[in-house]
């Protein structure tokens, strides 16, 4: 399989590209690639286009652009919240959410968040290894961390939220929040226009969203309250149903 690379420059044929010193270490010494090999390149704007490596060094390496693969393509606007959790679970969410086809990834304080360190710049990687290696055409931006409260200022207008709800039925009537039950995810995506063009999904942390946080969620019109089955997920695969299951209502799925 020809190796694909994600690299901060732009692209265009016969250009000169060039290649980190951690890519030119991935492709000369796990890859045992040499100058002459192939490489598809692409930078989340231009494209995805062919190239061959020109130049590999210790400090770095260059590569030569041939010809355009596959033009750059719109993605689905779909933004994930996800409450920070211990690490390797949240790497986890990171490299399905890549996969899955969000845009962007914006890790939400809420009360009972306990995992309140990130590191960007690790999860970043994370994003950008997915990316590359699932074929997709972007890498979707890690955010900086925003405390739930915070969350709504400058909210786009027009976008949705669909808000996993685990607490369910019972919880609702306790803590007096709005009227109606959760219903079903896939029922509540198929009930909404698949041309609504911006939608978020929000994933809280182990000990559930607090009381006033599902009252604060469920006070406004823009956020959808799903469920995702009788059992309680955890978070990591509570992100993966829920992107899953948008995808299979309202995303790109249908598309080759």
């Amino acid at each position: 399989m020809t190796p694909r690379l994600f690299i901060n420059a732009p692209l265009a044929e016969s250009a000169a590209a060039p290649l980190s010193a951690e890519q030119a270490h991935y492709l000369k010494n796990v890859l045992r690639r040499d100058e002459g090999d192939a490489v598809l390149l692409f930078n989340g704007s231009d494209g995805e286009f062919s190239a061959v490596i020109a130049e590999l060094k210790k400090k770095g390496g260059l590569a030569t652009v041939g010809a355009q693969t596959r033009p750059q393509a719109a993605e689905p606007d779909l933004t994930l919240f996800v409450a920070p959790v211990k690490r390797a679970a949240l790497e986890t969410i990171i490299q399905k959410s890549v996969e899955l086809g969000a845009r962007s990834i914006c890790p939400v304080i809420t009360e009972r968040t306990v995992a309140t360190r990130i590191n960007r710049e690790r999860l970043q990687a994370i994003a950008v290894e997915a990316a590359e290696q699932c074929g997709r055409l972007s890498v979707p931006a890690i955010d900086e961390a925003v405390k739930f409260e915070a969350m709504f200022d400058d909210w786009p207008s027009g976008r949705r939220l669909m808000f996993c709800d685990e607490a369910g039925d019972d919880e609702t009537k306790a803590w007096g929040g709005g009227e109606g039950r959760a219903a079903p995810a896939l029922e509540t995506l198929k009930s909404f226009d698949k041309k609504t063009e911006s939608w978020a999904i929000l994933i809280g942390p182990e000990g559930g969203f607090s009381p006033a946080e599902r009252a604060a969620l469920r006070a406004r019109a823009f956020v959808a309250p799903v469920t995702l089955g009788p059992r309680i997920l955890r978070a990591d695969t509570a992100a993966i149903a829920a992107l899953t299951l948008w995808q299979a209502a309202l995303g790109d799925w249908r598309r080759p």
